[in-house]
């Protein structure tokens, strides 16, 4: 019952947004794109991600199932893509990124998809010439801590603390943190764990 009630939200909040995904030619006329993808991240609550999802259902590469959009999030590229229950916090900025299944971004993450942005003429003024873009491609069941920027690949399974800067590839299981986010050792990942557990158990016994 509760996923056919999904089902029919969803039909119906893509109904909503289909004018403007129209205008837009579904993600093709980037101004319309962007002007749009602004406009939905301003929506709050559960109505909000309705919208967002919908949107980006009909503009983006690929939109999976049971997928959730925060307030103020917005995908800055319609080059991008997301897997089934996928997650994304309020406020955070996405390039041209692929999200893999299950993959959850806490509040304010950012992932860039540009380099070069910053170089000059010579007079000394900013310039679009030598500007390139790449897509990002983050694995499936990653974790985004608050506040990370990623500027690299993930493999599947990664955890990137909060706070972090990635600017390079991390491997399948792998967690990070710091900026520049470096790999934390297997052991230190088991004590963390189990200083979790232990603090969850004294909570219990507290109780």
């Amino acid at each position: 019952m509760r996923k056919a009630a999904k089902s029919l939200a969803s039909l119906v909040f893509r109904a909503v947004v289909f004018p403007a995904a129209l205008i837009t030619g579904f993600g093709r006329w980037r101004e319309a794109y962007t002007f749009f993808a602004h406009h939905f991240a301003g929506f709050s609550g559960i109505l909000g991600s309705y919208l967002r999802v919908a949107y980006y259902q009909l503009t983006l590469e690929k939109v999976g199932e049971d997928c959730h959009i925060s307030l103020g999030s917005f995908f800055a590229n319609p080059q991008s893509s997301m897997g089934d229950r996928v997650g994304i916090g309020a406020y955070c900025v996405l390039g041209q990124v692929s999200l893999g299944d299950g993959t959850i971004l806490a509040t304010g993450v950012q992932i860039i998809s540009g380099s070069r942005q910053h170089l000059r003429d010579e007079h000394g003024h900013l310039t679009d010439v030598g500007r390139s873009f790449y897509r990002i491609r983050i694995g499936q069941e990653c974790w985004l801590g608050a506040g990370a920027i990623v500027m690299a690949d993930l493999g599947d399974r990664v955890t990137v603390a909060l706070g972090s800067v990635v600017f390079r590839d991390v491997p399948v299981g792998a967690m990070v943190a710091g900026n520049p986010a470096r790999l934390i050792p297997r052991s230190v990942q088991r004590e963390n764990r189990s200083t979790t557990l232990e603090r969850r158990n004294e909570a219990t016994q507290a109780e």
